[in-house]
């Protein structure tokens, strides 16, 4: 990504679902990822996974996870 070999061109989310526990969100979402990598225009079905912590008034990012689907 620093050489600019990958561009980002689309996000199609999906799906989105959230979960509270206590201090702890998850957000999980289902989302398709069009990028040109190489010249090439690729798409990849991918779930991201958000967990955010409370820290006072405010939620902060504590991961971020980006996982790709198999299958069609």
């Amino acid at each position: 990504m620093r050489n600019g070999g990958i561009h980002y061109k689309d996000v199609d989310i999906q799906e989105a679902s959230v979960r509270v526990t206590g201090t702890t969100a998850i957000v999980l979402s289902k989302i398709r990822l069009v990028a040109v990598v190489g010249g090439d225009e690729v798409t990849n079905p991918l779930v991201v996974t958000e967990v955010y912590v409370q820290q006072g008034d405010a939620r902060k990012l504590a991961s971020l996870s980006f996982t790709r689907l198999l299958g069609p």
